[in-house]
């Protein structure tokens, strides 16, 4: 393995009846709190009232943002800046899923940057400093509540980057399972997809000796393929919820990738769908992460033939090595298609009049990926495997 630094400062505090821990927790940053969420769910189920109250006893003076979108835009980040600096907000607290947490650690890094915040995501400049965060987590999926990434949409221009500070790790994050039972079955597939999406771009790679970072992921990928279909038909089931939403967490916290070199074009390929199409993310990566598989596997065929044994299980006596990746790889989409995820473009009504510019738009960094560097026409190819 490659030599590594590791430090995750975010406080984990997990289980049911935890949000008794905001008490606690947010009076060490501040009494002027922008609460951040998104589309109201949290107002249906109560947890909304029950974050207010929980504020009010606090004496917190709260500024709100809601409406955030599920690809979270750029206006909202813009507009929560706004509210943060009019109102001297020294704390954020993002209570919804993923893409409410992106928002906040935008506005976060914004409030203290004297430029343009787009700078900021599409990294032409670092984040050094950013308010403190801390998180209420609602949905399983993107692992934002203990790590520093964020993924923001400028609609204007259809663009949509990834981007990270070390100031924007939340201080703290709240995992209740039970408030992740209202998420909706495709929304829950979705989040499903993503997470072991997050496995595979830290497990593909070419780093020799990384004999216990390859069962981490290879253990998490088969607690999410056993729990998957039990939950999507118990969607209240405690067990269950629980197990995806630590899943969730320790897909993307920075333990699995450590000593090795993460591979993230899949990723970067889906966000200029989702930038041109608006689809949800895991959706996107259950179309496209089988088709970047195929594209790269001959780049490390023993790696693939690995990952089909001890994740699916597939038998290798009498098969070629490339037999049995590709079996491996056929049998990741059937899993994701037993549980509801797509598997075309054509599923979103994708077709191939935007393929160049989505490809244009993947590339905008330069060339992608580690375990194989991917091309424009690579990408192209990608897409149109994926139609």
């Amino acid at each position: 393995m490659e030599n590594f630094s590791y430090q995750n400062p975010t406080k984990l505090i997990f289980g049911e009846g935890q949000l008794e821990a905001l008490k606690k927790e947010v009076p060490q940053y501040g009494t002027k709190v922008l609460l951040v969420y998104g589309g109201g769910s949290i107002k249906r189920n109560g947890l909304y009232a029950q974050v207010q109250s929980i504020l009010s006893e606090l004496g917190a003076d709260v500024t709100e943002l809601g409406g955030v979108e599920p690809n979270p835009r750029l206006t909202s980040v813009q507009k929560g800046i706004r509210l943060s600096q009019e109102n001297g907000v020294q704390f954020i607290l993002a209570v919804g899923g993923g893409s409410v947490l992106d928002c906040a650690k935008a506005i976060a890094a914004g409030v203290k940057y004297e430029g343009d915040v787009w700078d900021i995501i599409t990294s032409k400049v670092t984040a050094t400093e950013a308010l403190p965060i801390g998180s209420v987590l609602t949905l399983a999926a993107t692992g934002s509540e203990m790590n520093n990434n964020s993924v923001i949409t400028n609609w204007e221009t259809n663009e949509k980057y990834g981007w990270s500070s070390p100031a924007t790790y939340p201080q703290f994050s709240i995992l209740d399972p039970v408030y992740t039972y209202t998420v909706p079955r495709d929304q829950t597939v979705y989040g499903m997809v993503d997470i072991m999406s997050h496995v595979f771009e830290q497990y593909f790679h070419h780093v020799p000796n990384t004999l216990l970072q390859d069962r981490y992921c290879e253990s998490l990928l088969k607690t999410v393929i056993e729990t998957a279909p039990k939950l999507i038909n118990d969607l209240e089931n405690y067990d269950h919820r629980a197990t995806i939403l630590y899943a969730g967490t320790m897909a993307l916290n920075k333990t699995l990738g450590m000593g090795t070199r993460g591979e993230w074009s899949t990723h970067e390929i889906e966000h200029a769908v989702s930038a041109v199409y608006d689809i949800p993310h895991g959706g996107g990566l259950a179309i496209l992460f089988p088709n970047w598989m195929k594209h790269v596997m001959n780049e490390n065929i023993e790696r693939f033939k690995q990952f089909a044994v001890r994740v699916f299980d597939i038998a290798a006596e009498g098969k070629t090595d490339r037999d049995i990746a590709l079996e491996g790889i056929e049998a990741l989409r059937q899993f994701w298609n037993s549980i509801g995820a797509p598997s075309r473009l054509a599923d979103y009504g994708i077709g191939e009049d935007k393929l160049e510019v989505m490809a244009d738009k993947a590339m905008t960094r330069g060339s992608l990926g580690n375990f194989k560097k991917l091309s424009k026409e690579d990408v192209v190819e990608i897409y149109r495997t994926s139609l």
